[in-house]
């Protein structure tokens, strides 16, 4: 394949140096699971971000997971930078023919300067360290460019479905969330945001799923994780009865509803 304007081959998988930060890896240990198991974001999303951007060529998706935004993105734009500090997520993203992928964190890309025209982070945002993240999305981009960050917080089936979901999240969990965490319940308003800002059109995530779909997402969540880590076993199994009686057939799909939180802005020199 031929170079790209970033002077790497599309598609390949880039393994940067050695980390010397630590970043707050909730989900490494399970990024299979957060592949299968996690709703993709609707095209609508992307089709707007082209409109803000219609001369965007190079965009970076950064913290980008498994790749979910990052193909949208390449749905809508020519060359796509995926960037995560975990090299586990990483491995689980689907080749495509208009996306890099690269293994670096958001605050430290490696990306040139002044190379990137809109960027992204989606479900990510809230894990930056945010004194160092935004000099960096400065470095990389060009005057005018176009940042986005995106996120989606609990789930809506039906009252009785998410009365079952909310014991989890609120009840058995409560003391198990990491607390960037609550950024994500505040719309990322308790976060620093230093751009021009755009009012952003509300959008929602949807998913048609069977019980155990809903069941398996569930599972991704990083306070299940912990409240394993803490007790063994699986704490959804403390709400099942009454997800069951909540959903009836298991078999029978229903929709899954996520509200998006997005804060978007141009990035000035």
């Amino acid at each position: 394949m031929a170079p790209s304007a970033l002077g790497v081959t599309i598609c390949v998988r880039y393994r940067a140096p050695a980390m010397t930060t630590p970043f707050k890896d909730h989900f490494s240990g399970h990024a299979a699971d957060y592949r299968s198991c996690r709703p993709t974001y609707p095209d609508g999303l992307f089709a707007w971000l082209r409109a803000q951007a219609p001369a965007a060529r190079v965009t970076a998706d950064l913290g980008c997971g498994n790749g979910q935004a990052s193909l949208g993105l390449a749905g809508h734009f020519p060359e796509v930078i995926a960037v995560d500090p975990s090299a586990e997520q990483i491995a689980q993203a689907p080749p495509h023919s208009g996306i890099t992928y690269r293994v670096a964190p958001a605050e430290d890309t490696g990306l040139p300067a002044a190379s990137v025209d809109l960027a992204i982070a989606a479900q990510a945002f809230h894990w930056f360290d945010h004194a160092r993240f935004f000099p960096e999305l400065r470095r990389v981009t060009r005057p005018g460019a176009l940042f986005a960050a995106i996120a989606y917080g609990t789930c809506t089936v039906s009252p009785a479905v998410d009365a079952a979901v909310d014991a989890l999240y609120r009840g058995l969990l409560d003391a198990y969330w990491p607390p960037e965490r609550r950024h994500v319940e505040s719309g990322y308003r308790t976060l620093p945001f230093p751009l021009a800002e755009l009012d952003a059109p509300a959008f929602t995530l949807a998913a048609r799923w069977p019980l155990a779909g809903l069941r398996g997402y569930l599972g991704t969540w990083s306070a299940v994780k912990a409240w394993q880590r803490a007790h063994g076993g699986d704490p959804r199994q403390r709400i099942d009865a009454a997800l069951l009686a909540a959903w009836g057939d298991p078999a029978a799909e229903r929709t899954v509803s996520w509200p998006l939180v997005m804060r978007a802005g141009r990035v000035a020199r």
